[in-house]
């Protein structure tokens, strides 16, 4: 049964494109024309973006490189240990709102210090997979879809960012 999956797998891309060429045969559209200018549109999206992308790195490597996460972290976790959520992990929390994969650089100083199946690894893994990059997806998206009123989306995304954090303590948890 896995094997008929894993050539299913293997076959789904190329099934993919084949249909999308064989639907613009039948449209009689210039396919070739029309991937070149979705390309164009493509690489205009990144130019216009990129700015935003470095800035967030940027704003990212200072935070880590100073030692202020571990300032914040060693602060929090009063509040955050009675609830099963590790003071270490308060970091990996701020930065994977920002980027994830600055967090999965202090994910891996976790890794290393504490093991990948010691409940704070089990914990930081779920967690990693249970959250989003909120301000790096609103500030990327919104910004190429020229979204100005974003209305309830922060408080969302956060609210949401939470509950994957509270899933992660409670199934990890479980695990342990």
């Amino acid at each position: 049964m896995l094997s008929v999956f894993t050539n299913l797998s293997n076959i789904i891309i190329p099934l993919v494109i084949f249909y999308i060429i064989a639907e613009g045969l039948l449209m009689r559209t210039n396919i070739y024309e029309n991937f070149i200018k979705g390309a164009r549109d493509g690489f205009q999206v990144v130019l216009q973006i990129m700015p935003t992308l470095i800035g967030l790195m940027v704003a990212v490597g200072v935070l880590r490189a100073s030692g202020f996460l571990d300032f914040v972290g060693r602060i929090t976790g009063g509040l955050t240990e009675p609830f099963g959520f590790p003071s270490e992990l308060v970091p990996v929390t701020i930065i994977k709102m920002f980027s994830s994969s600055a967090a999965t650089g202090l994910v891996l100083d976790i890794f290393k210090k504490f093991g990948t199946d010691s409940y704070i690894g089990l914990v930081t893994s779920i967690m990693m997979s249970c959250t989003e990059t909120v301000f790096y997806t609103m500030s990327v998206y919104f910004m190429a879809a020229k979204v100005t009123k974003t209305r309830f989306t922060l408080a969302g995304a956060l609210l949401s960012t939470f509950a994957g954090v509270a899933a992660s303590v409670v199934i990890a948890t479980w695990m342990v």
